[in-house]
């Protein structure tokens, strides 16, 4: 049975929302005809987007799309040359970009002001020997200068490589690896609820060549040939001129768990950002005058969506500089006057567990958003009430759509844990075990669509994302992996992963990561690990099934420390359950599925 929605929008919600605006202008009635139109004829939908956005060109496209390669390869605005980082800076100089905590109180950092920084990080790469096409990682928290070292790169025509803070020295030095990258932007240190946690110290452990390290106060000796961002940083000049490009040159390297122990490099290219501007615009109804917070981290690919859905819009970041689970976050939201909240459903428990909002006013608040996880409903409806009974936007996607499939709108009811509609330009399919279609099974995305990936660096894509799959009517699908259900009333609901990955906190990582860092633990013969949701539904929790050696079986405590010594400290396992053997197919692949739905919570 699906819950009765808890939020219904007001005539002031519909008549101001950016998607009534289109609409209008489309001469449509209602937005089911909006998605319907966005869906059948996609070129005309991402023109009217684009021009929406003020997307800006060096040079203008011949046209919108060109699918004669196929659906699973278009060319998206052929001919146009740009820089989408351009596109970041056509709000009013004078208008707040970033709101942040850093120091004492709040700061803030103008559209003029940062575009000045941007620019002497461009050029500081220039003078270094950057050349347009050049990989750039980028390990820190979400902070002013890893903001401005995003854009910078972007910018001179660099690639950014996306990795996260909380990552251990091995995960850091495989992406760094598989990504190629020429230099790292990093800090001294990370402080984070009352403790300091290195950060160049791991960056070094990790191999990395030369590094650019922002200071925090932290007491570090840097490496010969590494130097401070303050000595990195070029000095102010002219206006900087930013480096116009193919659009499908390369933007970003994002990494995501697929099947396998080593991580997928899913690149963005100067068009992929497009998809998550247009979800901030329409989806989530972005403004001039918003200001966006959503904790999070360059490493994953809500950092630069946040960049992208608020700046290509007109509206300021809110960055804090620590824990989002402390009362620190709490009063942030409310002193900087965020109009936007981005949450992840593991964060909304831990608020409602610890009273870490009480006595803050939210009433600000005009929207939340969740993504990552497959939200509870009591947990979203007790949110919901933090800001007077403002809406969820659930959101579902990945950093292969750069945005979202499913989502909600600011025009339709919001149901707690349910999303209203597959995003615009876009759509998908439910198929069962069979190929047949169904009410709950797994996701097909129908595919072309500005965002969606067309390579890997280190896979096949087409194997990852189209052999094999169902082709009902000859149509072609695109693999995603999720279980989905559709609810009465045209609603649906996330139910984790089809396939053997899980997202723990909001990251994304894979069955064979986890066992490849356990296969080594002393007493472990073999392990399986799975996620699991709970009964009530809501964010999966991390079970461990493993095959004791003849001696003995192991300490939980070596399995979560190796966990977090190897691969993320941030993933805690819910419990370690000892079996007598792992279930198997004839090809002796194991059947995490059998696990899973063995298990009871």
């Amino acid at each position: 049975m699906m819950t009765a929605a808890e939020w219904i929008p007001s005539p002031d919600d519909v008549e101001q929302a950016n998607v009534t605006a289109l609409s209008r202008e489309l001469g449509l009635a209602s937005y089911d005809e909006l998605h319907a139109w966005s869906a059948a004829d996609r070129a005309a939908f991402w023109e009217a987007a684009i021009r929406r956005l003020g997307i800006v060109f060096a040079r203008p496209p011949g046209s919108v799309l060109d699918v004669a390669g196929g659906v699973e390869r278009p060319r998206w605005l052929p001919g146009a040359r740009l820089n989408i980082a351009a596109s970041c800076f056509t709000a009013d100089p004078a208008a707040p970009a970033i709101v942040h905590s850093a120091g004492h109180g709040l700061a803030r950092l103008t559209y003029g002001e940062l575009r000045v920084l941007v620019g002497r990080v461009a050029r500081g790469f220039a003078t270094a020997g950057l050349r347009p096409g050049d990989r750039v990682a980028i390990a820190m928290p979400m902070t002013v200068e890893a903001s401005a070292a995003y854009l910078g790169i972007v910018a001179a025509g660099g690639v950014v490589v996306s990795i996260a803070d909380s990552f251990a020295p091995d995960e850091i030095a495989t992406r760094l690896r598989i990504a190629g990258a020429s230099a790292v932007v990093t800090q001294d240190r990370v402080l984070r609820a009352g403790k300091e946690l290195p950060m160049y110290a791991k960056v070094v452990a990790a191999g990395a060549p030369r590094v650019v390290v922002v200071g925090t106060g932290g007491e570090v000796a840097l490496r010969d040939g590494d130097t401070t961002w303050e000595e990195f940083l070029a000095p102010p000049s002219e206006p900087y001129e930013f480096v116009a490009v193919a659009p499908d040159a390369h933007s970003n390297v994002l990494f995501s768990s697929g099947t396998t122990a080593e991580p997928k490099a899913i690149p963005w290219t100067h068009v992929s950002p497009i998809k998550a501007a247009m979800d901030g615009h329409f989806h989530h109804d972005i403004k001039p005058g918003d200001v966006v917070a959503w904790p999070t981290n360059l490493g994953w690919m809500m950092g630069p969506w946040l960049i992208y859905a608020s700046l290509v819009n007109g509206a300021a970041l809110a960055l804090f500089y620590d824990a989002p689970t402390t009362p620190g976050f709490s009063r942030f939201v409310e002193e900087a006057g965020v109009t936007m909240l981005g949450v992840v459903p593991s964060l909304v428990a831990a608020w409602r567990a610890s009273g870490a909002l009480a006595g803050v006013d939210w009433s600000g608040v005009r929207r939340f958003s969740s993504t990552g996880e497959a939200s509870n409903a009591d947990d979203m409806r007790w949110l919901m009430t933090r800001a007077g009974g403002r809406p969820v936007i659930e959101y579902c996607g990945g950093t292969e759509i750069a945005g979202g499939y499913v989502t909600g709108t600011m025009v339709q009811p919001a149901v707690p844990a349910a999303f209203s509609t597959p995003a615009l330009g876009l759509d998908f399919v439910l198929l069962d075990d069979d190929g047949e279609e169904t009410d709950s099974g797994e996701v097909f995305l129908r595919p072309p669509s500005i965002g969606l990936s067309t390579e890997l660096l280190n896979r096949d894509h087409h194997e990852v994302y189209y052999a094999g799959t169902p082709s009902p009517g000859g149509e072609v699908l695109r693999r995603h992996g999720d279980h989905i259900e559709r609810l009465p009333g045209g609603y649906y609901r996330a139910h984790g992963r089809i396939d053997d990955t899980m997202n723990l906190g909001g990251i994304k990582v894979s069955s064979a990561e986890l066992e490849r860092v356990l296969a080594g633990v002393a007493g472990v013969a073999e392990v399986a690990a799975v996620a699991v949701e709970p009964s009530g539904g809501g964010p999966s929790r991390l079970v461990m099934f493993v095959v004791p050696e003849a001696n003995g079986g192991p300490d939980r405590e070596a399995l979560q420390a190796a966990i977090s010594v190897h691969l993320n400290p941030l993933f805690k396992i819910h419990e370690v359950i000892e079996v007598g053997a792992l279930p198997r197919t004839a090809s002796a692949k194991v059947m995490r599925r059998e696990l899973r739905a063995g298990y009871q919570m």
